[in-house]
């Protein structure tokens, strides 16, 4: 394994549940919950995983994680707006934020390892 990709936290299953997985499923099983309670969750997930690309990036050179890292913790903005009443996302607004976060994330990794390669 290359220097860069044995510092990844993406290497190691438990690396990636602690940093990723668990955070993702907090936020799907807050998907029930008041918007009061929701919006925390949600909120806490977000900069735990932000801050676990950012990490990833510092540490090994990541490429998607420069970028999926300040894009889930901007995601925390409209989150906090919709779930405090500031931002009326509608009746669906969890589903258009959870949607928006997802598709963006799968974007932004794609793209950008395809464009940019894996390390930098």
């Amino acid at each position: 394994m290359s220097e860069p990709a044995a510092k990844d936290l993406l290497a190691t299953m438990l690396s990636r549940i602690l940093a990723w997985w668990l955070p993702l499923a907090a936020m799907l099983l807050a998907i029930p919950l008041g918007d009061g309670p929701k919006t925390v969750v949600w909120c806490l997930a977000l900069a735990w995983m932000g801050g676990a690309c950012l990490a990833n990036a510092r540490r090994c050179g990541r490429v998607h994680c420069r970028y999926t890292g300040p894009f889930l913790l901007a995601m925390i903005l409209p989150v906090l707006g919709h779930g405090t009443g500031v931002l009326w996302l509608g009746d669906q607004g969890w589903l258009w934020l959870g949607a928006a976060t997802g598709l963006g994330v799968a974007a932004i990794w794609w793209l950008s390892e395809q464009m940019l390669g894996k390390y930098r």
